[in-house]
């Protein structure tokens, strides 16, 4: 059973200048010429500022903040969990790297998080963000979690599907494995945590929403709840605090759904609060980043278009694209 789909690409209204006699002061006809120009740019998509109402910030500056050119560095190191997934077979290398063929092949820095050790920590761009993506995919699918368990969501028999789980886009997209998705999921040990760890991960994943679904991390139906999930396994794994994971997964889920935060940013500008100042955990919870709640916030501004990932749920989201709109989460 597919879940519900709730977001869909907000429609705007803008309302013309009207042109003043001859007896209207020059400074208030500069102005509306201004203005003009200004509707023209927002309407035809042209210059860089376009994407955003007038009295706002340059789209550009907001990108930049919501986005930065230079990636974000994430609170964790990825390890040997690439070369782990591998060898039990919830990622075939062979798979992955024919799913890079078409889109300009697969760099030497993909691959050794496949088959290295990295000490360092993730940085996560706008060019790799898909890549991590699928590699948090594997992570959070494959990972033996209790959350996965669960048999009001995941496992839940009601959504029909034999056997459980096995319908979701977060399962059933899963085809660069060695077999059947389902063959590893909660299958490997591949992050042991604590009880106090498996409790912080329970928490923050019931309040971390994605916009392609009403859905919390917590019931990772699709590719973005399930590498979300693998994250936070990571980031508790490895003693980040409540406060940090909520910061980082922030920064993680703008880069996989450009277009929303962008918007959420523009929205909270109107607001009068900077990007930088916002609560990470308020911005993620179901009032912002769920289907519905972004599609309520998105009808209230300009909706901006950003080249970035994807907001697909198969493994092909993983190709920087130009979305307009993020699409749900059904195989």
């Amino acid at each position: 059973m597919e879940p519900e789909q709730h977001n869909q690409e907000a429609c705007t209204r803008w309302q013309s200048s009207v042109a003043k006699e001859y007896a209207v002061p020059i400074a208030i006809v500069i102005a509306g010429f201004m203005l003009a120009v200004s509707y023209y740019l927002v309407q035809t998509g042209a210059g860089n500022g376009a994407r955003f109402a007038v009295q706002n910030a340059p789209a550009s500056e907001l990108e930049e903040v919501v986005l930065p050119m230079k990636g974000v560095e994430l609170p964790v190191t990825w390890g040997d969990l690439g070369r782990q997934l591998v060898d039990a077979g919830a990622i075939d290398p062979v798979k992955m790297a024919a799913l890079y063929k078409d889109r300009g092949g697969f760099p030497a820095e993909y691959r050794k998080l496949l088959e290295q050790e990295g000490n360092g920590k993730i940085v996560m761009t706008r060019e790799n963000a898909g890549y991590f993506l699928n590699l948090l995919w594997a992570l959070g699918l494959a990972n033996k979690n209790s959350i996965l368990e669960d048999k009001k969501e995941m496992m839940n028999p009601a959504y029909g599907a034999l056997p459980p789980a096995s319908g979701f886009a977060s399962t059933g997209g899963w085809t660069i494995a060695n077999g059947d998705a389902m063959e590893h999921y909660n299958m490997h040990a591949l992050i042991t945590l604590t009880v106090e760890q498996q409790k912080l991960v329970d928490k923050v994943s019931r309040n971390i929403f994605r916009p392609c679904c009403g859905n919390s991390t917590h019931f990772p139906d699709c590719n973005h709840g399930m590498a979300m999930l693998g994250l936070l396994e990571l980031m508790a794994s490895q003693g980040v605090s409540e406060s940090d994971m909520y910061k980082a997964a922030l920064a993680v889920n703008s880069y996989w759904f450009p277009d929303t935060y962008l918007t959420i940013a523009m929205y909270m500008q109107q607001k009068g609060v900077a990007w930088e100042a916002v609560s990470p955990k308020e911005m993620l919870g179901e009032k912002y980043s769920s289907g519905a709640g972004f599609q309520n916030i998105s009808s209230q501004v300009n909706v901006p278009s950003s080249q970035g990932v994807g907001g697909g749920c198969g493994v092909d989201a993983g190709a920087p694209v130009a979305p307009t709109q993020q699409s749900g989460c059904g195989v």
